[in-house]
């Protein structure tokens, strides 16, 4: 199986025992996984990041950032859609939050699930976002490569798919989230390391 619908991932997602890092001085910041339908498939956003930015420029990322005073993780995961890719979306559509993923460039990713559905136009921010991209079907299905390095006992993260090789944090949170919405499995990720040029 190689696809799923907003019941199943929202049954899904209401009973995943999610696991919470503290942020022991990391910072707090959320992406959101977000959901788009193209002729009745699902999907799920990736952005690849403008190259003018001063942190991860380039990189493969999920929309997001850190959390402004005050909000929850879910509110900075809309807030970041609206502003990366011009998505708004009611607080309706959010169905769940992921494991968090502590980087080693200082913060706690929280993932949020969100369902934008078919109505969705995407409208990337090129301040931010160089290009964004729909995963669905067998592609998001790929298997993981487990990759190990010198610098970590953990194993590196790797998901083949756009033409590239995309890596933790964003592969770890994807992987995570194809474990559940497709094969319906609880998959732990925050022990999958980043590589090397990630960590700054």
């Amino acid at each position: 199986m190689t696809t799923f619908d907003r019941d199943t991932l929202a049954a899904a997602v209401a009973g995943f025992p999610r696991v919470v890092h503290p942020l022991e001085g990391r910072r707090a910041a959320a992406v959101a996984l977000v959901v788009v339908e193209s002729d009745g498939v699902p999907g799920i956003v990736l952005t690849k990041r403008s190259s003018r930015l001063r942190a991860h420029a380039g990189q493969w990322a999920l929309p997001g950032g850190r959390l402004d005073a005050g909000e929850s993780y879910a509110d900075a995961a809309l807030r970041e859609l609206h502003e990366e890719l011009g998505l708004l979306v009611g607080p309706d559509a959010v169905l769940g939050l992921f494991d968090d993923y502590p980087t080693r460039s200082g913060y706690v990713i929280t993932p949020v699930v969100v369902w934008a559905g078919a109505d969705a136009v995407l409208t990337p921010n090129p301040a931010e976002v160089a290009s964004a991209h729909v995963v669905s079907g067998a592609v998001l299905d790929v298997e993981p490569r487990f990759v190990s390095i010198p610098e970590s006992d953990a194993p590196v993260i790797q998901l083949p798919m756009l033409g590239t090789l995309i890596h933790a944090p964003t592969a770890a949170v994807v992987y995570q989230f194809r474990e559940l919405a497709v094969h319906g499995r609880v998959t732990r990720v925050d022990q999958l390391e980043q590589p090397v040029f990630a960590w700054r």
